[in-house]
């Protein structure tokens, strides 16, 4: 006998030893989670995200070493019709003199009328760190509230970067409590569904938690070699759960089906280990491979993201490896304990003809149509996908702006008072400029200039007050003038004006002046850039994932044809996913459906991680599959028979596992934020497609209709069957026989 896998031989050692095992990977989980808190997070710096002209202008402003204190301001409005000028007045001196006495306020400015008429604004400058503006903003918000009650016949009302800060992390804490109360109980209730028992439902879970556990120290640690963002920590509990849940649940749910037939534990672990353990391996490695691919992106979120999904599924792959075997081992025939009686008579395993797994009748009839009409059904559902996928040739993508935030807060519905009676308040293009000292005059005298030249363009509004204000850093260096434009970020308008300054205006001012370095920044430039970043980067990024995907899977299962189908299933899954993310979201026929306001496009960064994560977890499922497939076929069974037998003794578990993904994922687009309702529903349909329609229609229609050609490779790639004919081949389902 050769040599036994690694996998076997780590799941006999640990299974043998189970205390050991535990041990170590509690002492593991706890020595990375300990490690990580002690040497602290090393967060990305603007210099880390710089991306394209946006960038470039980021790092000339932060090069000036400007001093940029918090700033706020009291908005005093009439609740209708027109603003009475002495009361405006007396409320605004009101809330000077209350302001000024509030600890953490450094200055409070004159009051300003808007052009109109119709509002006055107490400009406010807040002392301490702007970074922690909005935890301390509160104590001003408080004093605002009581100049309202001193004046009930106006609207007086505060706004600006720290009240808008404090109130969107107080709506957006509170909708991702709620998403955490929920995730865990939804993943509980559906494994509990699954196995019929408490302890197998449990183990899933545990194994996911403590893998995220270790995964979060261990992305501690790695940042400082490659920064962290603070969306490292989400994507890892999200990747983490996701694939430790379906690691633990593959491998419970073999072990149970090998008990079931009458083996002993020991001998029903290593059989999970030698099956499931290696499809975990595989699915574990194209995850790795897949997520590693934005590392191609170059870019500091990207790189952060790519980090810490590669280490949390690492992780996770190691734990199903050694501490499950464990488990299993250790718990026996507990794990089918505390049983939920009907739940338990629904999901125990059965065995059918020779010991295989019996599967339920819904399954045999969804495969009858690809097993008889493999041609016909296979045209039809990829013809389906296809339709589902043209939209997204048309998809835009965009930064979220301020006007994509919901106004369900007082906060955002003053901040719309405010730009509509003060429109230099709200979109802003930042010219950031960069020159030899002894040039200051000449920037100075040509930003001057060009204020005066958007004071007139209706693409620009006007500055409030005396006239621009041109920032000059302290080595008179670097420049900055801030123009604003009256329309929303996203808007064709504020576009248009960004072009002008970029391809027009700014050059002219600046472009004599000897030794100057200029760009355009701001949150329209920002949207725009990284866009461009990301259409550029999606290729090489999805070159790379396919080409080393494709060369994984022909490795593992010895078949140039089931790497090459692999590939393009998954290209399907994802295209359909694109498309129907396009089809809601750049559409208005959803947004009282999903409660949400149409942005006309997609978030900047979702396509290349939504392509990168399901492209990695679709993996999951197909070697999943297909392991089951090959180890039917290297047993003797017909190629038709082994799909037949390979999808519905696997449908089960990955309809488990599809499910368990889709709820989480959903309870994502329950999230106030377009950002995470994006991802929530893309996430969930894409899995939802893959685990229906692409594993159980389009999959087992093209290998029945390849059929031997499944398994064709060069003969340098060709083996001798993994599995040995240890038992007579598995008969197939009474119902598919006909299908021959």
């Amino acid at each position: 006998m050769g040599r036994r896998p690694v996998t076997v031989r780590l799941a006999r050692w640990s299974a043998e030893h189970p205390w050991r095992a535990i041990a170590l990977w509690v002492v593991f989980v706890a020595v990375c989670f300990v490690g990580g808190t002690a040497a602290g997070l090393n967060e990305a710096t603007d210099a880390d995200q710089a991306i394209g002209e946006f960038g470039q202008a980021e790092l000339i402003v932060d090069s000036g070493g400007f001093h940029q204190p918090a700033t706020e301001n009291v908005l005093i409005t009439a609740r209708s019709g027109a603003l009475d000028p002495a009361a405006a007045k007396a409320a605004a001196q009101d809330a000077t003199d209350r302001l000024r006495q509030v600890d953490g306020v450094a200055s409070v400015g004159t009051p300003l009328p808007s052009r109109d008429g119709g509002a006055l604004l107490v400009p406010i400058t807040m002392a301490g760190d702007p970074e922690t503006a909005g935890d301390r903003v509160q104590p001003l918000r408080d004093t605002t509230a009581r100049v309202q009650e001193a004046h009930p016949q106006l609207r007086v009302e505060q706004v600006g970067g720290p009240s808008i800060d404090k109130a969107l992390d107080d709506t957006l804490g509170k909708d991702f409590k709620r998403a955490e109360l929920l995730s865990l109980p939804v993943t509980l209730a559906i494994l509990i569904i699954a196995f019929g028992a408490l302890i197998a439902a449990g183990v899933p879970v545990l194994l996911a938690l403590s893998s995220v556990a270790a995964a979060m120290g261990l992305s501690t640690l790695a940042s400082h070699l490659v920064p962290a963002t603070d969306t490292t920590a989400s994507v890892i509990l999200l990747i983490g759960m996701a694939v430790g849940v379906d690691y633990s649940l593959f491998y419970v749910r073999r072990e149970r089906e090998e008990r079931a037939k009458g083996r002993s534990g020991l001998d029903a672990v290593e059989i999970a280990a030698e099956t499931s353990g290696h499809a975990v391996v595989v699915s574990g490695t194209a995850v790795i491979i897949s997520m590693g691919g934005l590392l191609l992106a170059q870019d500091a979120i990207f790189s952060s993201l790519a980090v810490g999904s590669i280490l949390v599924v690492a992780v996770a792959v190691i734990g199903s490896l050694t501490v499950l075997p464990a488990l299993l081992a250790k718990l026996g025939r507990w794990v089918d304990r505390p049983r939920v009686p009907l739940l338990w008579r629904l999901t125990a395993p059965r065995t059918g003809r020779h010991g295989q797994p019996a599967a339920p009748r819904f399954w045999p009839a969804v495969l009858r149509p690809a097993l008889r009409a493999p041609v016909a059904t296979l045209l039809v559902s990829v013809a389906l996908l296809l339709a589902l996928a043209a939209p997204a040739l048309g998809m835009k993508l965009k930064f979220p702006g301020a006007e994509d935030v919901p106004r369900t807060t007082a906060a955002m519905q003053a901040y719309d008072r405010l730009t509509a009676a003060y429109p230099s308040n709200g979109t802003n293009h930042t010219v950031a400029v960069r020159a030899p000292a002894d040039q200051a005059d000449r920037v100075r005298a040509a930003l001057t200039g060009l204020a005066g030249r958007t004071a007139t363009d209706p693409l620009f509004a006007p500055a409030e007050g005396d006239g621009p204000e041109i920032r000059v850093s302290a080595d008179r260096r670097v420049s900055v003038l801030d123009v604003a434009t009256p329309y929303a970020s996203r808007s064709a308008e504020a576009s248009r004006s960004l072009h002008e300054l970029r391809d027009d205006l700014v050059p002219a001012a600046l472009g004599g002046i000897p030794g100057v370095e200029y760009a355009v920044g701001g949150g329209v430039a920002a949207s725009e850039d990284y866009a461009d970043h990301i259409w550029a980067k999606l290729p090489v990024v999805a070159a790379f994932v396919l080409a080393l995907t494709f060369l994984v899977m022909a490795w593992t299962f010895r078949s140039v044809v089931v790497a090459l189908t692999s590939i393009l299933l998954n290209l399907l899954s994802a295209g359909a996913a694109y498309g129907l993310l396009v089809l809601v979201f750049q559409g208005e026929w959803a947004e009282g459906l999903l409660g949400f306001t149409s942005m006309d496009a997609i978030v900047t960064w979702l396509p290349l991680f939504l392509f990168v994560v399901l492209f990695g977890l679709s993996m999951d499922y197909h070697v999943f599959v297909v392991s089951r497939i090959r180890e039917a076929v290297d047993r003797g069974m017909p190629n038709r028979e082994a799909v037949a037998h390979g999808i519905t003794s696997s449908a089960g578990v990955v309809t488990s596992a599809a499910v368990v993904m889709v709820g989480v994922f959903s309870i994502f687009a329950t999230l106030s934020m377009i950002d995470f309702k994006q991802l929530g529903i893309g996430l969930a349909a894409a899995i939802l497609l893959d685990a229906t329609i692409i594993r159980a229609v389009v999959l087992p229609s093209l290998m029945t209709l390849l059929g031997d050609a499944n398994w064709w490779a060069p003969r340098f790639l060709r083996r001798r069957p993994t599995v040995p004919p240890a038992e007579p081949p598995p008969a197939p389902a009474p119902e598919l026989v006909g299908a021959r």
